[in-house]
């Protein structure tokens, strides 16, 4: 049990009392699931996690039309998540959630998760009500990110534009969201402006590891940057691994990805334990993954952007745990190999 999940949420009670009061059921086109601090330690044991930074997934506090309202549901989620937090050192952390696209709001509950509550970083929507990270007019909040070296868990939304029908949004439309994210945070210069944020692009960054270089391309046209620096700010971004340790988006991303930069992330409860022993299982077999990557991805990468979960020594995994997992990973991969001798 050594694993660092800087990807997993929670759904307080009373956040999942306010969402389904404005109407919102099925966030990213999938039920809104149950959570609870206690599911959320039995997962963890499960799944190997010794430590996790918690967030509240999408949408945030966007569902509020009312400013001063969405600032104070984000400070209430920052109070009850600090608590969560601080009840059990080296087991939970958290980002603080943002009531962005209000920037000043956002700016200023920054500053105070930051500095008062030991929040281990923020998180960010690739969208939020339309507005996207990285548009013009966001200094304010980048300035207190910067002057801390804050961490910013770049997590995706729905877009700003009607669902496909029968492509529910997090099947493809989160990874254009984060993308586009990261587009503009490289192409305003706010990745060279505020070099001492730390940014974590979720899903292994959508689709920036496989699009960079047309990506950077359309930015050289725009800005007339040269292309190597532009690649230089997108493989400096950080990616976590949540829903995206696959047989093809794996070695992509560690082919892209600055060294250092691959971190373990879960997605739990908004992927069920099903997905989330799959991918550990991908993770703990991918034959191009040695040993020390591995280590790397799971543990010492995160320690290095979260010193205060180095202070503690791995958890022992219980034996019938490990004997049920090396199970598991075997019948999965014999079912990949079939299916791979069959083409």
């Amino acid at each position: 049990m050594n694993r660092i999940d800087v990807h997993q949420h929670l759904i307080p009670p009373d956040y999942a009392e306010a969402l389904r009061a404005h109407g919102v059921t099925a966030p990213g086109g999938r039920a809104l699931p149950e959570w609870s601090a206690d599911g959320a330690r039995a997962l963890m044991t499960r799944a190997g996690i010794a430590s996790a930074v918690l967030s509240v997934s999408t949408p945030g506090t966007t569902f509020l039309s009312d400013p001063a309202e969405a600032a104070g549901l984000a400070r209430s989620l920052n109070d009850y998540t600090a608590e969560l937090a601080h009840a059990g050192p080296g087991r939970f952390g958290f980002f603080a959630t943002l009531a962005m696209p209000d920037v000043a709001a956002a700016a200023a509950e920054a500053e105070r998760a930051l500095d008062q509550l030991d929040a281990d970083g923020v998180v960010l929507l690739g969208n939020a009500a339309g507005t996207y990270l990285g548009e013009e007019g966001q200094d304010d909040l980048f300035r207190v990110l910067d002057r801390r070296a804050a961490v910013a868990f770049v997590h995706p939304a729905d877009l700003p534009a009607p669902a496909v029908p029968g492509v529910p949004p997090f099947a493809a439309d989160f990874l254009l969201d984060t993308t586009r994210a990261a587009f503009l945070l490289v192409r305003n210069g706010i990745r060279r402006r505020y070099p001492n944020i730390r940014f974590i692009l979720s899903h292994a960054g959508g689709f920036v590891p496989y699009a960079a270089h047309r990506m950077a391309l359309a930015i050289v046209n725009d800005t007339g940057r040269s292309p190597l620096d532009i690649l230089d700010d997108f493989a400096g971004f950080y990616f976590d691994t949540a829903l995206s340790a696959g047989a093809a988006a794996l070695p992509s991303l560690l082919a892209f990805a600055d060294p250092g930069h691959v971190l373990y992330g879960s997605d739990w409860p908004f992927a069920p334990d099903p997905a989330v022993h799959y991918f550990n299982a991908g993770l703990d077999t991918f034959p191009g993954c040695d040993d020390a990557t591995r280590r790397n991805i799971e543990r010492d990468n995160a320690i290095a952007l979260f010193s205060k979960f180095g202070d503690l020594a791995p958890a022992p995994e219980p034996p019938l745990l490990s004997r049920a997992r090396a199970k598991l990973r075997r019948r999965l991969f014999r079912g990949v190999a079939r299916a791979v001798a069959r083409r």
